[in-house]
């Protein structure tokens, strides 16, 4: 019984990984994504998250900032995370985004796909319109928001493989529930009480691990050096946070999104 059952999971893991390499790697189904995310989804969702939405250092992001693909990597408190800081991108005048990929990374069990995954990814960034977003921490830290889980290595081997502009990014604020977090944004009180905050960091510099061997532990170095500066912009978004529920930044202040 257990073999048929394994066999029914492979093939219908089969067909979605077929169906996604179509829908992401095609010109046709990456074209009909971007125009369904900036000609639909972001027309009606830009006057809810624009209501309590700060964005700190994003400006520096509008033009595009590199002639390789940018990999963001943000720590991971709800599903919504990438959702956010990208959109914050879009509503700051950012064009650039264009191929976007958020990858996820199976078990161990699955080593040869984790291999194949990693290998493409680094191909996407070989184009200077690419987005790559990237949880380092491998899952979703239920803790306190500050306190981010240890890095895991896959983000050491693809930045050091791929050799792309690195940014930390720190999201903050918005829960699981998408429904709720979109229609309490409609609160006249949470845009002080509960903002959602986004902190873009500055390119890490991380030439010092490109000159030795590649193996794990180099990975894992390169992966917690890129935890601890999304650690810092984590440190300011907490700073930020207290100064605008204090009152401290008004809520006409730049860095609003509008």
């Amino acid at each position: 019984m257990s073999s048929g059952i394994d066999a029914e999971l492979r093939a219908l893991e089969r067909i979605a990984r077929d169906l996604g390499r179509t829908a992401n790697e095609a010109s046709l189904g990456k074209a009909l994504q971007y125009r369904f995310l900036r000609n639909i989804t972001y027309g009606w969702m830009r006057p809810a998250i624009t209501r309590r939405t700060y964005v700190h250092n994003g400006d520096w992001l509008i033009a595009p900032p590199s002639d390789r693909g940018v990999l963001f990597a943000c720590n991971h408190r709800s599903f919504f995370d990438a959702y956010l800081y990208l959109f914050s991108l879009y509503c700051l005048g950012a064009t650039w985004p264009r191929s976007l990929y958020f990858p996820i990374y199976r078990e161990s069990a699955h080593r040869e796909l984790n291999t194949d995954a990693v290998e493409r990814v680094c191909k996407y960034l070989d184009d200077p319109y690419t987005v790559v977003g990237i949880h380092p921490e491998g899952r979703r830290n239920k803790g306190d928001p500050h306190e981010l889980l240890p890095a895991q290595p896959g983000i050491g081997q693809i930045v050091l493989k791929a050799k792309p502009m690195v940014v930390p990014v720190f999201v903050n604020g918005m829960s699981n529930d998408f429904v709720d977090s979109i229609r309490s944004s409609f609160r006249p009180e949470a845009k002080r009480e509960q903002p959602f905050i986004v902190v873009f960091g500055e390119p890490i510099d991380y030439e010092e691990f490109t000159s030795k061997k590649p193996r794990a532990t180099l990975y894992k170095r390169c992966a917690d050096h890129i935890m601890a500066e999304v650690a810092r912009c984590g440190q300011t978004e907490r700073e930020l946070r207290k100064r605008i529920v204090e009152g401290d930044i008004p809520l006409d202040a730049p860095g609003w999104l509008r």
